[in-house]
């Protein structure tokens, strides 16, 4: 029985001011409809112009990137940092992603192949599809009418062509050129420039005048002429491997006619180069030069640099240098630097560092996939990663990626498309890609498990996350 005063006071308040509380009945429902009361919310996507990655793993919309819609407004920047070790997914994510670019008229692509089986490259199957011939860099081929790139084009200006013979010395020696060995160079490459004009200078050319150089050489800076013979000797014999060596037949000659720059994919396959040798960012450097020179054009077109095994690049100062300075042309003349490393640490404890780090800060797009615990800190602490972020790494699945687009983080599975399946999902690419069973179901439980892993993650560290990240929880 209710209490008297309590009633005569609710009386007393509904006859001054109405019935102000409609007593109901409790409602029982599940929680699968009383999701509609309470909507989940996600933080804003990318946009809806670009390709299509996939989607988000925690409010499934879709996940759509394109650094040339982006720029300029949440992009400083359009180059890309692909992280993670091998068999999450990173060459299944390049494959697709380029195959989708190419699906827009203004694209062009360059991809330096650094892995392959059964004597062909990993982009060998695509390229193939697309009848696109590889330009395949084989020391051994190269001797039998093979493909070779002449550093001294004359499609390269001559101040690149001297960047580029100092580049490859200083690469092969470890060291900087000092200003003797420098000087005995440069009026070598002024000589051969200056008198052969009846057909393509060659690095033998240069050899040549290194080891019998001009006296007029040594007249114009008042030395002896043996004193700019000896200084070029160290120059001349670290060239000889190009033309000579384990290296020869492929930058000793005229570059090969017939090379399409136009193509909608151009791929360098390096997959016969020792990738542990001097020789990989030797190649690095020449192939980054002749690009420079003679395919990067003010033509308004949307070019994409793909580099496998970029460590090669970045752990190299000279190389570093001259891939920092190809960076440059990303704002001006529409080029995105796509690079793909299996371990930052190769890079950022390299001798390199300086030069990495400057590399590294001009990616606005980082990806990361799934790398050990300790591996993930580091990163995190390089790429001012948050740290509800830095702990899911670990826990990620194949083909599930931390991407960090500018300071708008998210956890996306790239979806793959039965079309490009046959493409991506080859007998090498499963060394990269590692997947067991690409049925449908295999696919699906492996996705399902990954988001109950990662909703419970998420939900014992709410409480750590920051306003713009919670927003990302459905």
């Amino acid at each position: 029985m209710r209490d008297p005063l309590s009633a005569l006071t609710e009386t007393f308040t509904s006859f001054l001011f109405g019935k102000v509380e409609t007593t109901r009945l409790p409602v029982r429902t599940s929680t699968g409809q009383a999701q509609a009361v309470y909507l989940p919310t996600a933080a804003p996507g990318l946009g809806d112009s670009g390709v299509i990655i996939g989607r988000e793993v925690y409010s499934g919309k879709g996940y759509i990137y394109d650094p040339f819609q982006l720029y300029g407004q949440q992009l400083p920047a359009p180059h890309w940092l692909v992280l993670g070790e091998s068999g999450n997914g990173k060459s299944a994510l390049e494959k697709t992603y380029v195959l989708r670019q190419l699906r827009f008229r203004d694209r062009q692509v360059v991809v330096l192949d650094a892995q392959g089986e059964d004597g062909v490259g990993e982009w060998n199957l695509i390229a193939q599809q697309l009848g696109i011939t590889p330009i395949r860099l084989d020391p051994t081929a190269a001797l039998d009418m093979g493909i070779r790139l002449n550093p001294l084009d004359p499609s390269i200006t001559t101040t690149g062509q001297l960047a580029l013979l100092r580049t490859i010395i200083e690469v092969a020696m470890g060291h900087g050129l000092d200003e003797r060995s420098g000087f005995a160079l440069k009026v070598a490459h002024a000589y051969v420039n200056e008198t052969i004009t009846n057909r393509q200078p060659v690095l033998t050319d240069i050899v040549e005048q290194l080891r019998h150089p001009e006296p007029e050489s040594a007249e114009a800076m008042n030395v002896a002429l043996d004193d700019v013979r000896a200084w070029g000797l160290d120059v001349a014999l670290v060239l000889d491997r190009l033309v000579d060596g384990d290296l020869r037949g492929m930058f000793d000659g005229p570059t090969t006619v017939g090379i399409d720059l136009d193509a909608p994919l151009i791929v360098f396959d390096l997959s016969h180069i020792d990738r542990n040798s001097i020789a990989m960012p030797i190649l690095m450097a020449i192939v980054g030069v002749w690009l420079e020179h003679t395919w990067i054009r003010p033509d308004r077109k949307k070019r994409i640099f793909l580099v496998e095994e970029a460590w090669h690049i970045i752990n190299s100062p000279f190389v570093a240098q001259l891939f920092q300075r190809l960076l440059k042309f990303g704002r001006r003349l529409g080029l995105s630097f796509v690079a793909v490393v299996h371990h930052l640490s190769d890079v950022v404890d390299g001798a390199a560092a300086k030069e990495a780090a400057a590399i590294l800060k001009m990616a606005s797009t980082r990806t990361i996939y799934a790398q050990k615990a300790d591996e993930a800190r580091a990163t995190g602490r390089v790429l001012g990663l948050p740290r509800w972020a830095v702990e899911i790494i670990p826990t990620l699945s194949p083909g599930i990626a931390v991407w960090d687009v500018n300071g708008n983080v998210q956890v996306v599975k790239h979806l793959i498309t039965e079309m490009e399946r046959p493409l991506v999902f080859t007998d090498r690419a499963m060394t990269e890609s590692s997947v067991p069973d690409l049925s449908d179901d295999a696919l699906r439980a492996a996705e399902l498990e990954a988001e109950e892993r990662a909703a419970t993650f998420m939900e014992q560290h709410l409480s750590d996350l920051d306003d713009s990240s919670e927003s990302t929880v459905a």
